[in-house]
């Protein structure tokens, strides 16, 4: 009878999760909104990651060129 159980449980959590997964799937048409004008967020943004990318060169070069004058000195 344990078995049983386990198993009406494994089908339970099973089902529960193929259901939206077969739901969405049979829907094979999508609704569409119409667009009025086009998006103003495009643009070349390469200078952006080069800037970002220099930025955490200084930073790593800091971080390693950082004179540690706090070491242990054995009397």
């Amino acid at each position: 009878m344990h078995m049983v159980k386990k198993l009406v449980i494994a089908l339970a959590a099973t089902s529960a999760v193929v259901a939206p997964v077969a739901a969405s799937a049979a829907s094979g048409a999508r609704a569409g909104s119409m667009v009025e004008g086009d998006s103003e967020l495009e643009g070349n943004s390469g200078w952006l990651i080069g800037l970002v990318g220099l930025l955490a060169g200084v930073v790593a070069i800091v971080l390693v060129a950082d004179n540690d004058e706090d070491s242990p000195t054995s009397p």
